[in-house]
C-alpha cells in the first residue's frame, strides 16, 4: 500500500499588494525588494475573508480533482499559524463547511513547514487505520500578523491556501519518504510574542506591536540555506536514488536566494524547479501546496515523476517529502 496524492487544489485572495504599493507604505523600493527576495507582488485577503474560507475553497477543488466525497474523508489536518481563532481548530470549522462529518480533525502548527508535517502525519494515519482518504491543507493569512511599518518583514508575506486529498491504494506511486525535524533553540528567531498564554492580549501588548511577526532575517537565512540541503540529502539517501533522478523540485517559497542556493547544491536546474515566489511571496504553510497545485494545473507532473519538496519554518522546523507522482 502507498499513500498517494489524488487531487490538489488552491485558493488565493483577489487583492494584489505590489512592491510599488509597499513603496508608499514603508521606506523601500521595488528594485530593493526584488534583488533581495525575488518577490514582485503578493496576495492579501480582504477583511471579510478568513483562513477557513480559503481552506474550504482549496479543499473543494482538491476533492473534485480526486473524485472523493467529503463524507469519505477519515481525517482533516490544517497546517496554519493564523487560525480563525485559538479554538476551536480551523480544521473543525473546515470539516463543518465541507460536510465531512466522518473525519477526525486537528490543526498543526509548524510554521512554513506545516504542510510537509501534515502530509507526513496524514500518511502515517492512513497506513495505520482502516480509513482510505485524508485531506491535508496548508493555509495562512500572514497579512493579519504582518507589521506594515517593519520593512524587513512586510515585503515578504502573502495569503493563500493549498490542499491535497490523500488516498491509500496499491501500486508503486505515492509518498516514497518523508523526513521531519526541529531545532527549538531557534524559536526566538521567528515568532509572534503576544497573543498566547505567555503574553495575553492587553493594552500594553497592542501598544508595543507585539501581535506581529518578529524575525531575525540574517539568522533564518543562514539556517535555511544549510537545512534545505540537509533535508534533501536525507530524503535522497532514504530513497536510494540520486539527484539526477529528480524530475521536479518544489521548495518552500521564502526567498529566491535560498532557493537558488539549494538548486546549486543539488545541481537541479530552473527547468525542474517550481517557483511562484515572484507572484505570491511567502505564504507560509500554503507555499508548497499552492506551488504543487499550480504546477499540476499547468500539466507539469506526469505519471511516475519523482517530486522532491523541502520546507523550513518557525520553530525552527524543517522537513521534506519525496513523492512518485501518479496512481500507478
Amino acid at each position: 500500500m502507498k499513500v498517494k496524492i489524488l487531487g490538489l487544489g488552491h485558493a488565493l485572495p483577489d487583492k494584489i499588494l505590489s512592491n510599488k504599493d509597499l513603496e508608499m507604505m514603508v521606506d523601500t523600493s521595488d528594485e530593493w525588494i526584488k534583488e533581495r527576495t525575488g518577490i514582485s507582488e503578493r496576495r492579501i485577503g480582504e477583511k471579510d475573508i478568513t483562513t477557513s474560507d480559503l481552506c474550504e475553497k482549496a479543499a473543494h477543488h482538491a476533492l473534485l480533482k480526486a473524485g472523493v466525497k467529503p463524507e469519505e474523508l477519515g481525517l482533516i489536518v490544517v497546517a496554519t499559524v493564523t487560525p480563525d481563532m485559538l479554538f476551536p481548530s480551523t480544521s473543525c470549522i473546515v470539516q463543518d463547511k465541507l460536510g465531512a462529518y466522518n473525519a477526525a480533525a486537528f490543526d498543526l502548527g509548524a510554521g512554513c513547514t506545516g504542510f510537509v508535517y501534515a502530509l507526513s502525519m496524514a500518511e502515517k494515519f492512513l497506513l495505520a487505520s482502516t480509513h482510505k482518504y485524508a485531506l491535508v491543507i496548508g493555509a495562512d493569512m500572514l497579512s493579519r500578523i504582518t507589521d506594515y511599518t517593519d520593512r524587513s518583514t512586510c515585503i515578504l508575506f502573502g495569503d493563500g491556501a493549498g490542499a491535497a486529498v490523500l488516498g491509500k491504494e496499491e501500486g508503486e506511486c505515492g509518498i516514497i519518504a518523508t523526513y521531519l525535524g526541529a531545532d527549538g533553540g531557534g524559536a526566538g528567531l521567528l515568532y509572534m510574542p503576544a497573543g498566547g498564554a505567555k503574553l495575553p492580549p492587553s493594552e500594553e501588548t497592542v501598544k508595543n506591536r507585539l501581535h506581529y511577526i518578529k524575525m531575525n532575517g540574517n539568522e533564518v537565512f543562514r539556517f535555511a540555506t544549510r537545512i534545505m540541503g540537509t533535508v534533501s540529502d536525507k530524503l535522497i539517501k532514504m530513497a536510494g536514488i540520486t539527484y539526477e533522478e529528480i524530475d521536479y523540485f518544489v521548495p518552500h517559497q521564502a526567498n529566491i536566494r535560498i532557493i537558488q542556493t539549494a538548486m546549486k547544491k543539488m545541481d537541479i536546474g530552473e527547468e525542474k524547479t517550481i517557483i511562484n515566489l515572484e507572484r505570491l511571496g511567502n505564504m507560509s504553510a500554503a507555499s508548497v501546496p499552492v506551488a504543487m497545485s499550480e504546477a499540476d494545473e499547468a500539466g507539469k507532473f506526469k505519471e511516475g515523476d519523482l517530486i522532491l519538496t523541502v520546507a523550513f519554518g518557525a520553530g525552527l522546523t524543517f522537513g521534506g517529502a519525496l513523492i512518485k507522482w501518479g496512481r500507478g
